[in-house]
């Protein structure tokens, strides 16, 4: 492209016509409506289509004022003015169409968040970009699929800008916070590092001014929200890793690895066999058909309240401080009842 020429943003294909039209055009040569048709026409697809010079008009048209192709005509007939111009789409595969057909019910795990409006714009800007011989049709999925996404908490949707702008600004914020034991908002500020997203629930790491340390909050219990005009550098050291599990769970006050070993029931054996526990997990069959695994993790309240939702299905083998820590819930638990 010469540095004459201006560069043409992306535009969006409406039908597959306008693609064999802009292949055509794209020689420079002049084409009348009856030339194209024919040329389109004699190239086309098997099932009856609608190759008149009439609809061949229209989509030269339409190229020109709502695709802003650069399209003139004279008594020659219609061609490019600027010889590098081509309309660019997207070719999927079956399976592509279908992944971007599921696509739109997945993002229900992001209601009630700016992400979900901003992920179906580009969900739809994705179909739109499709030619006609391409759709994408998600009605089927209704009854034959269902998506369960995880229960999210109640979070103020102003509260997604406000700390997303404060994270990319790196600028310090102020807000009040409850923490889960107690029942009262305290003030905190904090510089924010990083944002996480746990099975559907939001969470903002940083450094904490009043306890001058790391720490995790969750967005559910914040309020009062603000962006202070004060400016704050990540460390170059800071890695979100550091501080909780990716695989587990995102406790901050778990930070010391340990080992953890459990034996599953064998009535729900097939499913801890076949479950991801951790990508450095050891899950094995033994002859009772109980299975064992192994894995390391920094996160054992995750543990704990996984294994405490199983019921008696599962046991914890090892650490013993972990085994001791599930014994105390249980008693507690017992006491509660009676």
């Amino acid at each position: 492209m010469s540095s004459k020429t201006k560069p043409y943003k992306q535009i969006k294909i409406n039908n597959w016509r306008i693609i064999a039209i802009d292949e055509i055009l794209q020689s420079g040569k002049p084409y009348t409506a009856t030339q194209l048709a024919k040329l389109i026409g004699d190239h086309g697809e098997t099932e009856k289509t609608d190759y008149s010079p009439r609809t061949i008009q229209r989509d030269l048209e339409y190229m020109r004022d709502t695709l802003l192709a650069p399209i003139e005509s004279d008594y020659r007939g219609y061609r490019y003015t600027e010889p590098n111009f081509f309309i660019k789409s997207i070719s999927l595969t079956e399976g592509e169409a279908f992944s971007v057909a599921i696509l739109n019910p997945l993002l229900e795990q992001y209601r009630n968040t700016p992400l979900e409006n901003q992920l179906r714009s580009v969900f739809q800007k994705i179909v739109n970009c499709l030619p006609e011989r391409i759709t994408v049709d998600t009605s089927f999925l209704n009854p034959n699929i269902t998506f369960i996404p995880d229960r999210t908490e109640n979070i103020d949707p102003s509260f997604f800008q406000t700390i997303f702008d404060s994270l990319k600004n790196r600028c310090t914020i102020i807000f009040e916070y409850r923490p889960l034991q107690k029942t009262s908002y305290m003030e905190r500020t904090l510089d924010p590092y990083h944002v996480v997203c746990q099975r559907g629930n939001w969470y903002v790491m940083g450094k904490c001014h009043d306890h001058n340390e790391v720490r995790i909050f969750s967005f559910s219990r914040m309020k009062n929200i603000k962006i202070l005009k004060q400016k704050f550098s990540i460390p170059k050291d800071f890695k979100p890793s550091d501080f909780f599990d990716t695989e587990m769970g995102i406790w901050l006050s778990d930070k010391t690895p340990f080992t953890v070993e459990l034996l599953v029931d064998k009535e729900i054996g097939t499913y801890a066999l076949n479950r991801i526990w951790h990508s450095d997990q050891t899950v094995e069959e033994r002859n009772d058909g109980s299975i064992y695994v192994k894995f390391q993790t920094t996160q054992k309240r995750e543990i704990v309240r996984w294994v405490l939702g199983q019921g008696h299905t599962v046991k914890v083998l090892k650490p013993k401080e972990l085994v001791e820590e599930i014994k105390a819930e249980l008693k507690s638990s017992i006491e509660k009842y009676n």
